[in-house]
């Protein structure tokens, strides 16, 4: 039987997040009796994950029965970003957890025995029109690069692929990206917090970009594709010493899910409805990242390398133990 279950969300206006997502009907029809029985002979598992567009492709797999299909019980836990998402796994609470590539390079930085195991989501490489960006009040004067200099920018959590990205589009515009202020404020409260002058602008990813878009702000920078095309943004992860057997099951699982989110964008837009709050208005007009099967290692390299610069990464990763 496929499951999910929630943490409590802050949300704002009509972008508030649902409680859970549980797929009450399984695949094929079959009895109560038999589905009883057929859920006593799989594994639980439990993903930690951020209900936002990136994860859709764990949702399709969940209600399309493809982890059901690998003798796998799939439970869904929601945090608001990868650093509360990390520990978790690390203590055991979750077996596979997502997260942005950079806070899985840290962690790995500072000694957690924790791999990569399945790629997650990348950029859609176009500079006009992404699935994460950098917004601000129209009237803001902000409306480059440059202008984040010296500005407050938040983002879903601190010293992650986010500020990074955004410090080296910032700099490369010629502006210095040392005098940015970076908040941490979750994705749901983002825009609010502009709207509010809390933050002078915020980095969003979908549905919160077309929202951001539909309440008026501006898009500053589609700073994922303006760093980099084929940027991998994020990848579910486990304990390095995770059972293989196991480990192959979710494989399995998660290649045959992002094949199936990536070729059915209308699959995902009407799932993302049931772990957001989001109107359907907005789920017809939000950008979709691309949902890859393998991870591009240029663009791992070259974020890795950016970070380094920046002083979130203390050494180059070990590639080899760390993308599967």
């Amino acid at each position: 039987m496929k499951k999910a279950g929630f943490f409590a969300l802050a949300a704002i206006t009509a972008l508030v997040l649902s409680g859970c997502t549980d797929s009450d009907a399984p695949a094929g029809g079959t009895d109560d009796a038999d589905t009883s029985s057929s859920a006593a002979d799989l594994t639980p598992i439990t993903v930690g994950v951020i209900p936002i567009a990136d994860t859709a492709p764990l949702y399709v797999g969940d209600a399309q029965g493809f982890f059901e299909d690998e003798g796998l019980d799939l439970t869904i836990e929601t945090a608001t970003g990868g650093a509360a998402i990390v520990p978790a796994v690390v203590s055991g609470d979750y077996e596979f957890g997502f997260s942005n590539q950079l806070s899985l390079m840290v962690a790995a930085d500072q000694g957690l025995n924790i791999t990569m195991v399945s790629a997650a989501v990348s950029s859609t490489g176009d500079t006009t029109q992404d699935m994460g960006a950098v917004v601000s009040k129209a009237d803001s004067g902000i409306v480059s690069p440059a202008d984040l200099a010296g500005k407050t920018v938040s983002s879903n959590s601190v010293g992650n692929i986010n500020d990074t990205v955004v410090r080296s589009v910032v700099d490369e515009a010629g502006a210095d990206s040392s005098t940015i202020d970076f908040v941490e404020v979750p994705f749901p409260d983002a825009i609010a917090a502009v709207e509010n002058d809390q933050v002078d602008a915020a980095f969003v990813v979908e549905p919160f970009v077309t929202s951001a878009l539909e309440a008026g702000l501006n898009v500053v920078t589609y700073a994922y594709a303006d760093f980099d095309p084929k940027l991998d943004i994020a990848a579910y992860f486990a304990l390095s010493d995770i059972d293989p057997e196991l480990l192959e099951k979710f494989q399995s699982a998660m290649t045959k899910s992002l094949e199936f989110a990536d070729s059915n964008p209308d699959v995902v837009r009407e799932v993302m409805g049931t772990y957001t709050k989001t109107p359907p208005e907005v789920l017809a007009e939000i950008t979709l990242p691309r949902f890859p099967t393998e991870m591009d290692r240029a663009s791992v390299e070259k974020l890795a390398a950016a970070a380094q610069n920046y002083g979130v990464l203390k050494a180059e990763p070990d590639y080899d133990n760390l993308l599967p």
